[in-house]
């Protein structure tokens, strides 16, 4: 019997973003917490006696601001090396990105994987073979598994891959691949990585994405960690999720349908709070609200949004290390235009217009076409983590309740002015 880890995405030294504007977020932890994470990758491989490390791709970041990034993993290969224990890793479309990193010269119990080829590494003390090539450049777009080779059906096989497999949303298509392909090779395990949310996508042979080790921005909410894979005579006996992220970022939906005052509205985010930061384990915590739902308050909340944020800023600092992250108002008045205005006037024609627009990318760059000419400015990470010209539907829908908020206000304080 023998243990292994599996992790990918790592993107050491990877900035988290959404709390820049706050004095009082945690700094010091936000800029170390993809090293934290790692440490704790490391201490749960000695802990767990595991015969080796499995690293799928985005180790690091792009390019380093300096050899600082290169000085912290070697010090923690060479604890493992140190208790005999391997690591294999193939390179993503981040590390590929990277200049320096080509550079690097590695421990001897670490394994890169070739680029230009499939790498092949028979582990005779465990009955194991592993199978792995690495990103040659930041996009690969071909299908890398058709050069992989058959398992050998007298050995534990794994496959180490950075795939999109075949499409997730919110990542690039990079070495696209099917799941019949993955089978058809005749490994026990598919070691995984590029995206960021954990997912055993079949267990029969096991394929797995592990997700990243770390959330960094809102997008990757929830707990984040490795996998812990247990093989007795040659088959897979258990597959475990294992924590690893030291600051969790949260999306909690607050509905605000049965709220009949701001007080009440208020109490309820509190609540909602300390549930959140009780599941948390522990963990500093980051939270974007969404406030939903058909209420009373819809215009008050629309109006007094500056303040509320402050209001629920001041909420989470009153628990301990949570901070708020934004506040998005999503929710509806009871009754629409329609009970004040006829069918067919003009100011519900207005609403129903604003209701039916589809802001989407497209019609954006249409309407102000220097966005594209900015946007091709920004580095692509930036684009990829977090894209500000690529809002969420939630963000979007938002957008329109606070469109129509501004011209209905327009609108009845002209009337009030005529009458």
């Amino acid at each position: 019997m023998f243990r292994f880890l599996h992790a990918a995405d790592i993107h050491l030294d990877s900035p988290l973003k959404g709390l820049e504007a706050y004095q009082d977020a945690p700094f010091e932890q936000i800029r170390q917490a993809a090293r934290r994470a790692f440490d704790n990758l490391v201490q749960l491989a000695l802990e767990e006696k595991a015969a080796f490390v499995l690293l799928a791709g985005d180790l690091y970041d792009c390019d380093w601001k300096d050899y600082n990034t290169g000085i912290y993993f070697v010090s923690r290969m060479g604890q493992l090396r140190d208790a005999g224990i391997r690591v294999f890793i193939v390179s993503g479309n981040h590390d590929a990105a990277s200049q320096i990193t080509r550079s690097l010269r590695l421990p001897d119990n670490v394994t890169l994987f070739p680029h230009r080829h499939v790498g092949t590494h028979i582990l005779d003390e465990y009955g194991v073979a592993l199978y792995g090539q690495s990103f040659s450049a930041r996009s690969v777009t071909d299908d890398l598994v058709r050069n992989y080779p058959q398992g050998d059906p007298a050995l534990f096989n794994i496959g180490l891959l950075h795939t999109s497999l075949n499409g997730r949303p919110g990542h690039e298509a990079y070495a696209p691949c099917s799941l019949d392909a993955l089978c058809s090779k005749g490994y026990d395990y598919w070691a995984l990585g590029h995206v960021h949310q954990r997912e055993e996508v079949i267990r029969d042979p096991w394929v797995v994405f592990p997700g990243n080790i770390q959330g960094r921005h809102i997008r990757e909410t929830g707990s984040k960690g490795c996998t812990l894979v247990s093989v007795e005579e040659g088959r897979v006996v258990s597959v475990e999720h294992r924590e690893l992220d030291v600051l969790r970022w949260a999306l909690c939906r607050v509905d605000a349908a049965g709220c009949d005052s701001v007080d009440r509205l208020l109490d309820l985010v509190r609540e909602i709070l300390e549930n959140e930061r009780a599941s948390a384990d522990g963990r500093p915590l980051v939270v974007r609200l969404v406030i939903e739902g058909i209420t009373p308050l819809h215009g008050r909340l629309y109006e007094n949004s500056p303040q509320l944020n402050e209001e629920f800023r001041a909420i989470a600092v009153s628990l301990g290390d949570v901070w708020i992250e934004k506040a998005v108002f999503n929710t509806r008045k009871p009754e629409g235009p329609a009970a004040v205005y006829s069918g067919d006037s003009p100011v519900e024609s207005l609403m129903k217009s604003i209701d039916s627009t589809q802001f989407e990318t497209t019609s954006l760059m249409e309407f102000i076409p220097e966005f594209e000419k900015l946007r091709s400015k920004l580095p692509p990470e930036l684009l990829g983590d977090s894209d500000p010209f690529r809002p969420e539907k939630e963000e979007l829908s938002a957008l329109r309740e606070e469109v129509k908020e501004l011209l209905m206000g327009k609108i009845q304080r002209r009337g009030h002015h005529e009458n």
